[in-house]
């Protein structure tokens, strides 16, 4: 049984700030050593419960967050950017099971941490017409190769978003939000208490978890937080403005579409 597991930071038990996941600031190591920390109690209890193969994507800001020499040594880490599937770089259809681990939720959720859509940049995604967060992109690409997401954690907002964009999965809430930069956290004993309770009944349940798979052909819109970021993704053949700040794109697959907006994203970099 093959794992993916696309792992984010904002999301991880203990992190509440700015400070915890921007490289270069004073608290980040500490954070991402404890990020390599939950990872590994998803991977050890992945193993515990069937896995033959973990594949763990480093999903945050530059994604070379976790330590290479921290993490499970049965894990296989893909590390780095840029990545064509950014947060889904190396799924494919021979796996059997997919991980959100360190989600956040969707941007403008209420008292959420950290809420935001990708890049700061934008405010809204739609696909068909539905908002949609990082898990619920992310899982419609694991729908495309017929993978189903079983298992997503963060904060209770995150599980909340998660639940109105994507089939049913197991959820491990790892803190309770307060605010965007506040949340009721847990001793980490208790935290992998959940972790291993969820991978448990993810895996045992994993027949009857259905993959999340977009209707064709698929509808995009973004749209970003001023005018300029609309202007230069019109390059990109096919995509056209619907308003100042908006942008759409119609695409023959989700794949497609996912990959459109990433170009969108990747030629605004730089921009404010």
């Amino acid at each position: 049984m093959r794992i993916f597991i696309s792992a984010d930071m904002e999301g991880i038990c203990g992190v509440v700030n700015l400070q915890h996941v921007d490289p270069g600031t004073k608290d980040y190591e500490r954070f991402r050593k404890m990020m390599t920390r939950e990872v590994n109690a998803f991977v050890e209890a992945a193993f515990e419960f069937g896995a033959t193969e973990v594949v763990v994507n480093d999903s945050h800001a530059n994604m070379d967050n976790i330590l290479i020499e921290e993490l499970h040594p049965k894990a296989t880490l893909i590390s780095g950017s840029p990545k064509p599937l950014s947060m889904m770089q190396g799924i494919d259809e021979t796996f059997d099971a997919v991980f959100f681990v360190g989600y956040h939720a969707r941007t403008g959720t209420v008292d959420a941490i950290m809420d935001h859509t990708f890049a700061g940049r934008v405010f809204c995604v739609k696909v068909n017409g539905k908002p949609l967060s990082e898990a619920g992109l992310n899982a419609r690409v694991a729908g495309f190769f017929s993978v189903p997401v079983v298992l997503v954690s963060g904060d209770d907002k995150t599980i909340a978003c998660a639940k109105e964009e994507i089939n049913e999965f197991v959820p491990v809430v790892v803190k309770e939000a307060v605010g965007r930069y506040a949340a009721k956290v847990y001793p980490f004993e208790v935290v992998k208490e959940r972790i291993k309770n969820g991978v448990k009944q993810a895996l045992m349940n994993l027949k009857n978890l259905k993959p999340t798979v977009e209707k064709e052909p698929v509808h995009l819109e973004i749209t970003f937080i001023n005018s300029s970021l609309a202007e230069l993704p019109c390059l990109i053949p096919g995509v056209e403005r619907k308003d100042a700040k908006t942008i759409v794109y119609t695409a023959s697959n989700y794949l497609e579409a996912y990959k459109v907006f990433r170009a969108c994203l990747a030629i605004n970099a730089g921009l404010k």
